[in-house]
């Protein structure tokens, strides 16, 4: 596990004054993964998206190590490249120290349009770290659902009115798909918990290959939610299994954090503006269509992690 006292000797490597909402996971997601890094140098790639676009706003930028800004559907693309690139120079004898090498993308840049690159640069086996910030959906191109929205959620492309009830389909499962790729570390966790992110993210560093992390980063302006909320809620997520913490280390299926009392979604769901439409009498059969998926899903991963199943 991770240690406090240690991770404190480690550099900053992103700046505050950035321009991320109040409230905002991002921010957290990139300070705790640099952090985690401690003083091994480090490449980073960001798709263009809500990190991207306020930590680096011409002529300034919050980073403190090495960056490089990439399309909105290539981050990982352009990652695997800059890794390829220096390890040639590396087994030339041009470069000597060892360097680190993370793909930040949001859950648009990942789950849809940035899928095609991550699945070939976790396929050809760099040696990457990829951290999706999931906050369900394209926030900083107007709230548009996404791959990773949630069945029921208000966005401005799945709108709830009278037609329908917010977006129609379950999210897509992309940390299960990330599995099938059979690489050595697949993660989801939660900016709730420092120890259960950082202690994954050292160990997604360690390893000699690919790597991913899938991080539950709630957004305030996108959920609708008051800003001081945000911790709170993603522990929310994980204690009622709407968002379960685990890891598959080398095809091994391990739960971090198995929810004392597991609680209804309904307690997840009522605190966002998003879902408040659900809450309608005649939308309670969507609720009990939420909690039958999360339920079934959270009995599979028990079953995968009892049974010692493997990717």
């Amino acid at each position: 596990m991770a240690n406090l006292k240690e991770l404190s000797k480690n550099p900053e490597r992103i700046t505050s004054g950035h321009r991320l909402c109040a409230g905002c996971g991002a921010g957290v997601v990139a300070r705790q993964t640099l952090i985690a890094a401690g003083n091994i140098p480090v490449i980073v790639t960001s798709a263009t998206g809500c990190l991207e676009v306020s930590t680096t706003v011409f002529p300034y930028t919050s980073w403190k190590t090495s960056f490089f800004h990439s399309a909105f559907e290539n981050s990982a693309a352009t990652c695997s490249g800059i890794e390829a690139a220096y390890r040639s120079l590396k087994a030339q004898g041009k470069i000597k120290e060892d360097i680190r090498f993370i793909a930040f993308g949001g859950d648009g840049g990942t789950y849809d349009i940035g899928l095609q690159s991550l699945s070939g640069a976790m396929e050809r086996g760099h040696r990457m770290l990829y951290i999706c910030y999931n906050n369900e959906a394209y926030m900083n191109t107007g709230i548009q659902r996404s791959g990773a929205t949630p069945k029921g959620a208000h966005t401005t492309t799945a709108p709830a009115g009278k037609v329908r009830q917010g977006k129609e389909q379950h999210r897509k499962d992309l940390t299960q798909i990330m599995a099938a790729h059979d690489i050595p570390y697949v993660a989801q966790s939660y900016i709730g918990s420092w120890n259960d992110f950082i202690t994954k993210a050292q160990k997604a560093l360690a390893v000699d290959g690919p790597s991913f992390i899938n991080v539950l980063t709630p957004c305030r302006l996108g959920w609708s939610y008051k800003p001081e909320d945000t911790m709170e809620l993603a522990r929310l997520a994980v204690e009622t299994c709407m968002w379960p913490s685990y890891e598959v280390e080398n095809g091994v299926y391990r739960i971090n954090v198995k929810p004392k009392e597991k609680k209804p979604v309904t307690e997840f769901l009522k605190l966002q503006g998003r879902f408040k439409h659900l809450f309608k009498p005649e939308n309670a059969h969507i609720l009990e269509e939420i909690q039958k998926n999360i339920d079934e899903k959270w009995a599979l991963l028990q079953f995968r992690t009892e049974a010692g199943c493997r990717a």
